[in-house]
């Protein structure tokens, strides 16, 4: 039987907080997201200032990069780069932000960010996702 790494709340706090830093150190309003493997929501905050709709862009993208195992970026490039089918795929959140949280080569879960632009989304998930990876 194999055994598998999964994020302990202890994790998603520092995920978390990593990510609120980075988006403190910059004034961005943001909400963080993270999820476990299956896409499930373990943590989420939502910054002072951030719109109530970015709780659950956050969370969509976080759960779209671990379903996919890759970051959505890939996926909003695929879609803008004209495989515009992909819009149908089962997945809400296509758009860059989310980040998989790997850990010795697997998914152990991802986080997604929402509220400023999209490299900044991306910028404050890469350092969340540092906090642990």
């Amino acid at each position: 039987m194999q055994t598998k790494a999964i994020l302990a709340q202890a994790d998603v706090i520092s995920v978390l907080d990593a990510a609120q830093k980075e988006a403190d150190s910059n004034s961005w309003p943001v909400t963080i997201a993270v999820t476990d493997d299956g896409g499930h929501l373990l943590g989420l905050r939502r910054l002072d200032g951030a719109a109530p709709f970015s709780a659950e862009v956050a969370t969509q993208k976080a759960r779209s990069a671990a379903l996919g195992r890759k970051e959505t970026q890939v996926f909003e490039e695929m879609i803008n780069g004209g495989r515009t089918a992909f819009i149908s795929a089962p997945l809400q959140g296509l758009l860059s932000g989310g980040v998989p949280i790997i850990v010795d080569g697997h998914v152990v879960g991802a986080v997604g960010i929402s509220g400023v632009k999209p490299e900044q989304d991306v910028q404050i998930a890469k350092a969340a996702v540092s906090a642990i990876a």
